[in-house]
């Protein structure tokens, strides 16, 4: 919403406070803004009257120009076509600054130029509020226009403006009204009201119109009649206020449509009375039927919109806009006025279906039912004023809301509670009084009398919302909070799984729970329903994720294509899925990682052991160690299919680890999901801590030669039987596939340390078990001794 300063004085008084610092007292209550300025950012602009005008000798267009600008005569060089002898022009002096520039005294073909005559184009005004020979040629002023002023403050053209970006449940400050009010909290002022008198002829609405509504989505309508008016240009301040809130002006009828709306919040619409019949009927459209709209546009509609009648077709959009067949026209001569309320839900939907307007913007929002009777009341006055129309008696009208005001009570403990203030009876009550609340206080109890146009308070909250605000926090004394605190015992599995990662050199992220619906059941074999958005803000956004991987996907995507090919991340976060009409969130842990870990002499790059190496990490450091294992399976196409396996805790799947396939990722892009929830089903005992043995051990190396499909945890898991509990570890070192074994051997290397918290171990001791081990290995596995 963009507020002029000259359309809110008509209102309330802001002329007493710099307008910046006027803006930024509005942020300070909850009014973000966007820019704030001069309508015109321009300067050294006079009036002056060309008193002679001659062609250029060396052009065939140019001009030279003498102007009386009061106090001096200029010799100007102009080439727009309709500069002639006698005319009041906009003078721009040596030195002006205008939006295209600094304007300097120059030579143009050997004549000296001292300044420019101006368009109203080269003041900064967009094309879209101009006539066609304000674009093509100067503005002709006209010839009672003193030379010498200020030409933009003859023309009115000295407003400020301020581009609020509103919150969405502020719906009263779409007007100036409701700013006047917002700007009396600051200010003080006091707010006056639009002028709504006017006399009307012996001529009653209900003896030539009737109105039928046939829908529950049509909650007010109100119509009035206006004859005789007479189509013709809208006065100056009138344009200039709408073209200051970034409406165009067309004539004086449809501007006054504008301003009121503008000026109340509430949208109106007139149609040609002569066009319209003598019926007006409300209801909702049809599935399939068609109106042509102001804007030449055939729209198809469907039984959620709501259609203004004549009792046969459509004439209307409700909330939107109105039927070219009964528009306004130089032709017009009587008009009926529409003020109306509809369902916000209906309007909403129209408007992102089929067209968003000024007016469906304040529909959507929800109105207030009084400012909707003073909207018509203004737009008789205005009519009657500006359009020389006669406004016939009467008013035909249908309302099933309340008009009374809201009346809250609330005590001073709750505010003060709640807020964790201190305030006094008479703070809180200065408070409402300046948004021009009636209250009442007794005893720190407070009856608080709100006004219908703010249709944002329904409750004590919003209540003390607004003290909050309108009090301001930067008059707060602050306090230490008093409570009494117990001993509790931290027990954040997020955070501790959050550090671990950290602590392993990842970087965590967050991103959207909302995907596409291509995505959803990527890197899954779950079978599950969809959990779809009603209303997706993009075709990214349509269904809530299963998988935490796709998120981290399209942050690998976009680092990449910035260049960026080292990433270690992780995300913890929720995975949702439907099974059998059941909504299920399960929380999980997911990471990706590629390129290098490490840079320098030593570069290292993640593989697939690195990446089990963390989870490693991960789970013993969770309690897990000796309880998990990587098992092989039919993994999710998405995945690797050898170099990808399952995480198994306790003889449950909890998640997935490996490289993503090649046919979604060129790179070696390696990633790990673990469902969190399935994790800590396995409950795990308190740590237990193993003393140090005072003892050296004996460590002790073994290679073996054995098939492919044998794992490196099938032969730990034999090892660890075989050495009992001499045997404290047990770690590869070493892994050979090549020329010198066959095609489906492999070589792996382990190095065996034994020790005793008892004694200094001899080989008498470890040489036993190590000959048990290498037998049960060679047995169980079919393995062969190497160098040996």
């Amino acid at each position: 919403m963009i507020l002029s300063k000259k359309f809110i004085s008509d209102y309330t008084n802001i002329n007493n406070i710099d307008f910046k610092e006027y803006a930024d007292k509005m942020l300070k209550l909850g009014n973000e803004y966007e820019s704030m300025g001069p309508l015109i950012n321009a300067n050294k602009l006079v009036i002056g009257e060309v008193i002679s005008c001659k062609n250029h000798p060396e052009s065939d267009h140019l001009h030279i120009c003498k102007v009386n600008i009061g106090r001096e005569e200029l010799n100007i060089i102009c080439g727009a076509p309709n500069v002639r002898e006698g005319i009041k022009v906009i003078v721009a002096l040596d030195g002006a600054v205008l939006p295209g520039g600094t304007i300097k005294k120059t030579t143009i073909l050997g004549t000296e130029s001292n300044g420019m005559i101006c368009s109203i184009a080269e003041l900064g005004i967009e094309h879209k509020y101009l006539k066609e020979e304000d674009i093509n040629g100067i503005h002709e002023l006209p010839l009672d226009a003193p030379i010498g002023e200020d030409a933009i403050k003859y023309l009115e053209l000295d407003d400020e403006v301020i581009d609020f970006e509103l919150t969405a449940n502020r719906a009263d400050l779409l007007s100036m009204l409701g700013l006047a009010y917002e700007s009396a909290v600051i200010t003080g002022e006091k707010v006056n009201l639009p002028d709504l008198t006017y006399e009307h002829i012996n001529k009653n609405i209900n003896d030539l119109l009737t109105l039928k509504v046939d829908t529950d989505n049509c909650f007010t309508f109100l119509l009035k009649r206006v004859n005789n008016i007479k189509i013709e240009e809208s006065p100056l301040f009138m344009k200039n206020r709408l073209m200051a809130c970034g409406v165009r002006s067309i004539n004086n009828v449809v501007d006054i449509s504008n301003y009121v709306m503008l000026e109340t919040g509430q949208p109106l619409h007139f149609y040609d009375a002569d066009k319209l019949g003598k019926l007006i009927s409300v209801r909702n459209a049809k599935d399939g039927e068609t109106l042509v709209t102001l804007d030449n546009q055939s729209r198809i509609l469907t039984s959620e919109d709501i259609v203004i009648t004549n009792g046969k077709k459509p004439i209307g959009l409700a909330g939107v806009m109105g039927g070219l067949d009964t528009e306004i026209d130089e032709n017009t001569k009587n008009v009926v006025i529409e003020c109306a309320i509809f369902n916000p839900a209906n309007i909403r939907k129209t408007s992102k279906k089929l067209i968003r307007s000024e007016a469906s913007i304040r529909y959507e929002k929800g109105l207030d039912v009084n400012r909707c009777y003073m909207a018509i009341e203004r737009s008789c006055n205005l009519l009657s004023k500006y359009a020389y129309g006669e406004v016939l008696d009467g008013r035909i009208e249908y309302n099933t809301l309340d008009r009374n005001e809201k009346v809250i009570n609330i005590t001073l403990d709750k505010i003060n509670s709640v807020l964790g203030y201190n305030l006094t009876d008479t703070d809180v009550k200065t408070v409402f009084e300046k948004l021009n609340f009636e209250v009442e206080s007794k005893n720190n109890k407070f009856r608080v009398t709100v006004p219908t146009r703010r249709t944002d308070i329904s409750i004590e909250e919003d209540l003390i919302e607004e003290v909050s605000r309108v009090y301001g926090v930067d008059n707060i004394n602050s306090t230490l909070p008093v409570f009494e605190s117990t001993p509790s015992i931290y027990n954040n599995r997020d955070r501790v799984i959050r550090n671990e990662m950290i602590s392993l050199g990842l970087n965590e992220v967050i991103t959207y729970s909302l995907i596409k619906v291509d995505d959803v059941f990527k890197f899954t074999n779950d079978e599950f329903g969809l959990i779809k958005v009603l209303d997706p803000l993009s075709e990214d956004r349509v269904v809530l994720r299963h998988s935490l991987i796709t998120s981290l996907l399209d942050v690998y995507n976009y680092n990449k294509s910035r260049n960026i090919k080292d990433l270690s991340i992780f995300e913890i976060g929720r995975g949702f899925s439907s099974i059998n009409g059941e909504y299920i969130e399960e929380n999980k842990l997911a990471c990706l990682l590629t390129g290098n870990y490490m840079e320098g002499l030593d570069k290292e790059y993640y593989d697939f052991y690195t990446v089990k190496g963390i989870v490693e990490e991960l789970l013993d450091y969770l309690g897990y160690k000796n309880r998990y294992s990587f098992v092989q399976g039919e993994l999710p196409e998405e995945m690797h299919p050898t170099k990808s396996v399952y995480i198994n805790v306790s003889g449950k799947i909890v998640g997935l680890m490996g490289e993503v396939h090649p046919k979604i990722c060129k790179d070696e892009v390696y990633v790990i999901e673990i469902n969190l929830d399935l994790l800590f089903e396995n409950k795990t005992g308190r740590m237990k801590y193993k003393e140090f043995s005072k003892f050296p051990g004996i460590s002790k190396d073994v290679a073996f030669i054995l098939s492919k499909e044998v794992t490196n945890d099938q032969v730990i898991s034999t090892i660890r039987q075989a050495g009992g509990k001499l045997l404290s570890k047990v770690e590869l070192f070493d892994y050979y596939e090549g020329d010198k074994i066959d095609k489906d051997k492999k070589s792996i290397a382990y190095n065996l340390y034994f020790e005793s918290n008892d004694k200094t171990l001899s080989d008498d001791d470890v040489n036993p078990l190590f000959d048990k081990i290498i037998e049960n290995v060679i047995k169980k596995h079919n393995a062969i001794l190497r160098d040996k």
